[in-house]
């Protein structure tokens, strides 16, 4: 049995790895002293250790594993395209190559070409995006939870803010309105009932201490039955009589009407600005199709007061998430959006298209690899994900895996240790690949690595 004295010095396993390893040597040193340490440990608790020269390939083998990149491109076939935990809207080669264009090296960020003096990072995107949704003026942070909590700051620090119980909804990551308001040093006034909120509400709650109406969408659950909500535009009247913003936090922001791209409705950010209200917050990675983002659109003297504030500076967005927002806008062209947007062409594609898609990919596999899986296509129904269009499923296509030698986790994990990783899911014990959310250009990839994971099976 090996013991303590036994183990490979840090020395003699830095002399065994590659020269070119892309990380800092103090990390390096790090990770051998952790594996060192928990093989010492294990010799200590009886554990039987490999010989010296074992244990080092073992150490160096992990060292270069972990040396390697931990962010990568992976095939969703998850069937959720807006999937937070893939990083929401998915990003475009087209789009993200016209950024690297405009973004490398120095770029005019703040600073005003034509006069040249200094110039404001929001003037690249916020003109474009402001007459799409018909708003004086937008701002931008770096997500949609800083959108909220910045303009409820603004707007009613110190002060009562008046939101129905309906209303009070919590988001992934345990993102909860009243905790943001809270945190915004606000008060919430809680009106209503969770099923039904009237306009008297709103005007018995109105005191000497209201800085705000709030109205929430929610966008990620329903309630059915017997309810009630007061329109957003009877509130804006409210708020002009009482002379009380009204703000509108819309979660997802949807730019055109979806509709007509075959998904279910969802409220277009114009007409929430049409309403009246002070400003309205939305994200830029769900429905839009861009990058983590909050917008506040609304009026121009509301944005200039959160602009203002000196919380902006901490949640502003940096120069890539800009350039991104301002391609991603440029996507959106009399109504429709062009295939370079790529969560909504995902999102938008029909089932049809993905049908023709798996007979593809089946027809690419090996007849032994389909039989080994137990291969085959089947209807499927989706999510958008991230909270966006929850009630509705979208029609979608999946390659199914009925395998007799491999359980559905073991199917499971095999594809998402692949290369590329394939992360597809499980249901009622049966692996599945949704297509919804694999990209054009990964399909014929998608049908290698079966045949390659397939073929080292057989």
């Amino acid at each position: 049995m090996a013991n303590k004295f036994q183990l490979p010095s840090i020395a003699e396993i830095i002399s065994a790895l590659p020269h070119d390893l892309y990380v800092h040597e103090t990390v390096v040193t790090k990770w051998i002293q952790h594996a060192v340490a928990d093989y010492r440990k294990r010799a200590q608790s009886g554990e039987t250790i490999p010989d010296r020269a074992i244990l080092v390939e073992r150490i160096v083998e992990k060292i270069i594993s972990l040396s390697k990149p931990s962010l990568k491109s992976i095939i969703n076939g998850t069937g959720i395209v807006l999937h937070t935990g893939f990083g929401r809207a998915p990003i475009s080669k087209e789009i993200l190559q016209n950024v690297v264009n405009r973004v490398t090296g120095y770029v005019n960020l703040e600073f005003n070409l034509e006069s040249g003096k200094r110039g404001n990072r929001l003037d690249h995107s916020r003109e474009i995006l402001s007459t799409m949704i018909g708003a004086e003026d937008a701002v931008f942070v770096n997500n949609n939870a800083a959108a909220v909590l910045i303009a409820l700051n603004t707007l009613a620090e110190g002060k009562e803010v008046i939101v129905s119980r309906g209303q009070q909804v919590e988001i992934g990551g345990s993102f909860r309105i009243p905790d943001i308001i809270k945190k915004s040093n606000c008060e919430l006034v809680e009106i209503g009932t969770t099923n039904r909120t009237h306009l008297k509400d709103y005007e018995n709650a109105i005191s000497k201490n209201t800085g705000l109406i709030l109205w929430v969408h929610t966008s990620n659950y329903t309630v059915q039955g017997f309810t009630k909500e007061v329109p957003l535009s009877d509130l804006v009247e409210l708020g002009r009589k009482k002379r009380i913003p009204v703000m509108a936090d819309l979660g997802s922001g949807a730019l055109l009407d979806i509709k007509q791209l075959g998904l279910p409705p969802e409220i277009p950010v114009q007409d929430i600005i049409k309403t009246g209200v002070a400003v309205a917050t939305f994200s830029g990675d769900k429905l839009l199709g861009g990058p983590q983002a909050g917008i506040i659109a609304g009026k121009r003297k509301v944005t200039k007061q959160i602009a203002a504030n000196p919380l902006y500076r901490a949640m502003r967005c940096d120069k890539v998430t800009l350039a991104l927002l301002e391609e991603i806008l440029r996507s959106y062209k009399r109504n429709q959006v062009d295939q370079s947007n790529l969560a909504l062409s995902l999102l938008s594609t029909s089932r049809n298209e993905l049908m023709k898609r798996a007979n593809k990919i089946l027809k690419k596999i090996d007849p032994d690899i389909i039989s080994l899986f137990g291969l085959s296509s089947i209807d499927s129904q989706v999510e958008a994900g991230s909270g966006s269009l929850p009630v509705e499923k979208i029609e979608s296509i999946a390659i199914q895996f009925k395998s007799t030698r491999l359980s559905a986790s073991e199917l499971a994990k095999t594809f998402r240790m692949s290369d590329p990783p394939i992360v597809g899911y499980i249901d009622k014990r049966t692996f599945y690949i949704d297509l919804k959310a694999v990209q054009p250009d990964q399909i014929m990839l998608l049908a290698k690595t079966i045949n390659s994971i397939g073929s080292q099976l057989l």
